[in-house]
């Protein structure tokens, strides 16, 4: 039995107060007996404009919320995955070559056991939407779109495929990094409330379904500012589209932790029962 804890916390302006639900996270994680912590999108704060968000922007190697969380991972041999924002003239290391900043990445961070971050993965899908009766979110106003996929990498749960929160409509990514062997598939996210009444789980466990692999999603929760909410409901998803464990949507004031058991031999035995022997030679591969 291999145990993974999800993370769900409400975000602020404050990095400082972000970190300390964090560690709070990380303390229930260890107890628990997990053997990784997934954290939200966004998770080192969430602002209540493009202009101030950027503000905030720090590169990884000079950001408090960044820096702890390597610290905690450090100091309790956890591994962590969390998103963040980065400048978007930080190189690979997430060091910044120039003092100005105009446009940020949405990163997705793998900190080691060593409090190494071994793995980046920058957002492909930028959110911009207006919602009838609701915000008006232009993701690409301030932050920069990736243009890659990482290939899965070995971790204590499985072979591990990045994504992040509006990823999620999109089975491409996910059908690509299950055909280089990914078992687990990551979407933190920051959903809104009426995105996610409509969609998020019927996403979730389509990702999980079709590729036959665990799906966890890490998600803000509540009122971050006078302007934005989070849809919340942390969820993780079997290979059989099961939803085996799920957080709330109502934000309590304090932050809360999910843990289940990721089953590698689910994953074999749901991918032998239900072979999908997709037809490349019909259609394009992806």
């Amino acid at each position: 039995m291999v145990l993974a804890a999800v993370g769900q916390i409400c975000s602020t302006a404050s990095m400082a107060h972000n970190l300390s639900q964090c560690r709070i996270l990380v303390q229930k994680a260890v107890a628990a007996g997990a053997k990784t912590l997934f954290l939200p999108e966004a998770s080192d704060y969430i602002a209540s404009s493009p202009s101030e968000s950027l503000s905030l922007c720090r590169p990884a190697s000079q950001s408090e919320f960044v820096q702890g969380l390597q610290s905690l991972s450090r100091q309790h041999k956890l591994p962590i995955n969390v998103g963040v924002h980065e400048p978007s003239d930080s190189d690979a290391q997430g060091n910044v070559a120039a003092d100005q900043k105009k446009k940020m990445k949405n990163t997705l961070l793998w900190i080691d056991e060593m409090g190494e971050i071994v793995q980046r993965y920058q957002k492909v899908h930028l959110f911009d939407v207006e919602i009838e009766n609701g915000p008006i979110l232009r993701e690409s106003d301030s932050t920069e779109a990736g243009n890659k996929l990482l290939p899965p990498f070995s971790t204590p749960v499985g072979k591990v495929g990045l994504m992040i929160c509006f990823d999620l409509r999109f089975p491409e990514p996910s059908l690509h990094l299950h055909r280089l062997g990914a078992t687990l598939l990551t979407y933190p996210s920051a959903f809104t409330v009426p995105t996610g009444l409509a969609h998020w789980s019927p996403l979730l466990r389509a990702r999980a379904i079709e590729t036959q692999s665990y799906v966890i999603a890490a998600a803000q929760c509540g009122p971050h500012n006078e302007k934005r909410v989070s849809y919340g409901h942390s969820m993780v998803v079997s290979p059989w589209g099961e939803v085996v464990g799920e957080l709330g949507g109502e934000w309590k004031g304090e932050p809360e932790l999910l843990v289940c058991d990721v089953d590698a031999e689910k994953v074999e035995s749901v991918r032998r029962g239900m072979p999908l022997k997709r037809r490349w030679d019909v259609y394009a591969e992806v």
